[in-house]
This record gives structure tokens, sequence and C-alpha cells, in this order.
């Protein structure tokens, strides 16, 4: 599969039925099957698996896909963005910073 293939999207900005807001935008890479999702959700009704978070330490992985622009980000680079995209400017949703650790590691 494409690693910009997104699993679940229901629209052309990556918004699914669960995460479906203005700035819910983005996509997220799962660190066992390296495929895009747009939320955890999305994952487990696709798989059957619960979402596996990147381990700590993968900071430089492109892992986030902006629905707007398709540009993969690092963690690094979506951590540090202050909820918009670096390459288009498009708002990311800044709820998801409650959740993060759904995607990625802290420890």
């Amino acid at each position: 599969m494409n690693k910009r293939t997104i699993r679940g999207a229901v629209d052309g900005e990556t918004r699914c039925s669960h995460y479906h807001g203005p700035t819910d935008i983005i996509a997220l890479k799962c660190y066992c099957c390296r495929e895009y999702f747009p939320c955890h959700a999305c994952h487990e009704e696709q798989t059957g698996k619960a979402f596996t978070p990147w381990p700590k330490g993968y900071e430089q992985e492109k892992a986030v896909l902006c629905g707007s622009c398709k540009q993969e980000l690092t963690i690094g680079d979506y951590r540090k963005s202050g909820s918009r995209c670096p390459e288009c400017g498009a708002s990311f949703n800044p709820g998801c910073r409650l959740h993060a650790h759904l995607y990625f590691s802290e420890a």
C-alpha cells in the first residue's frame, strides 16, 4: 500500500466519522503497520487492533500527514508546529494534544 494512502478517511482532507471538525485534517501513521489512518478508532475498525504509538526516539520519522496539502511531517515537526502545518499554514485541531499519547509514546 502507498505510504500516503489513508485507510478509513471519509473526505479529501482526512476527516473521519470520529473526528470531523474543520481542523481535524491530519492522518497518522501507525507504528506497527506503517499505514495512515485518520484516527486511532479508524485504525481499530479497519484492522481489528489497537493503534500502536510511535516509541520515543522516532522524532525524525514521517508519521503525520496534513490533510490540506498532503505534506508528510516528522513527529518532531508536528509537535513543534503550534497546531499549524509548517508547509501550507492550515490549522490543526489543538485539542489533539489531549490524546497524543495514543499516537506518540512519551516513555
